[in-house]
């Protein structure tokens, strides 16, 4: 069970590192990338979902290591 934990976590952050560093529209485009999109422009949100897939990834491996 936490394998499957590990690999949600992993694979959510790197669909979101994925989606944008190659700037794709469906995903710069959903509704609540519009919103960073407004405030810090499209390559800031691009930075922000850069990290925050970074932090998901890390999350997750720590879950797995530490457990709950």
């Amino acid at each position: 069970m936490k394998l499957l934990y590990i690999l949600l976590f992993v694979a959510c952050g790197a669909f979101c590192i994925w989606g944008a560093a190659s700037d794709n529209d469906f995903f710069m485009n959903s509704r609540k990338a519009r919103f960073w999109v407004a405030i810090a422009g499209r390559n800031g949100a691009r930075i922000f979902y850069i990290i925050l897939g970074v932090f998901i990834i890390v999350l997750g491996l720590a879950v797995g290591i530490k457990g709950f």
